[in-house]
């Protein structure tokens, strides 16, 4: 049987984390589980949690840390991620942070990847962005020039969010308030950076490999731990 593998990945706004997410997910057969997937799906279900998610997002409101880790913990009982994970959007703060460390008692410890990417790179990326506005596929002008989506031919449009002066507001919070992660995990052995400043297909190698290494230093480990014991 493969390793479980339990990946968080962090980055700033625009660095590719959900689409990175998502192929690496889909290459090892495990779950991709975004924050806005399993609120959705709290909502659905009617359960108290789901109440109380609904209640606080019709209000206007944040879901709060308590909640947040709640409806993430009740995810990560289910017996599809007995294999491995990707999450994506969760831990945004140090303290949804030490409550994974917390659920994850007991399993195969977490991967952390930060997709790195320079602040003036990501403005221009995400201000190259379009989105499809039928379908909701994510382009970049460079790749598709026209206004019209490959693959359902609807009007591409630019995101209110994605404007220069959005795009460094919303990298200014990032950087108050999700960069400390970054800080929280780097001294892990199980903590990587990558270069997200290339091709899509490029971060999502050196993603793929960063985790190997986290893999083949954690079984090294375990070798020298039994010789050691023997």
């Amino acid at each position: 049987m493969r390793t479980p593998i339990n990946l968080v990945v962090l980055g700033p706004p625009g660095a590719g984390k959900g689409t990175q997410g998502v192929e690496f997910a889909r290459r090892r057969a495990i779950p991709q589980i975004s924050t806005g997937d399993i609120l959705r799906d709290a909502v659905k279900s009617g359960t108290e949690l789901g109440r109380r998610a609904k209640a606080t997002m019709d209000a206007g409101r944040l879901v709060d840390d308590e909640l947040m880790i709640a409806i993430v913990r009740d995810r990560l009982s289910r017996q599809d991620v007995a294999a491995g994970f990707v999450l994506d959007g969760f831990p945004r703060t140090v303290a949804q942070a030490r409550a994974l460390d917390g659920i994850m008692t007991g399993r195969p410890p977490l991967i952390v990847i930060d997709i790195a990417v320079p602040d003036d790179a990501l403005v221009g990326r995400l201000a190259r962005r379009r989105v499809c506005g039928q379908c909701g596929q994510a382009t970049s002008v460079d790749l598709a020039p026209g206004s019209r989506c490959d693959r359902c031919g609807g009007e591409l449009l630019q995101r209110s969010d994605d404007t220069e002066s959005v795009v460094r507001e919303r990298l200014r919070v990032y950087a108050d308030a999700t960069r400390p992660l970054v800080d929280y995990y780097s001294d892990r052995s199980s903590f990587r950076a990558v270069d997200g400043n290339q091709s899509p297909a490029e971060v999502g190698s050196a993603l793929a490999d960063a985790v190997e290494a986290v893999l083949a230093d954690r079984a090294a480990a375990r070798v020298a731990a039994e010789e050691t014991g023997a």
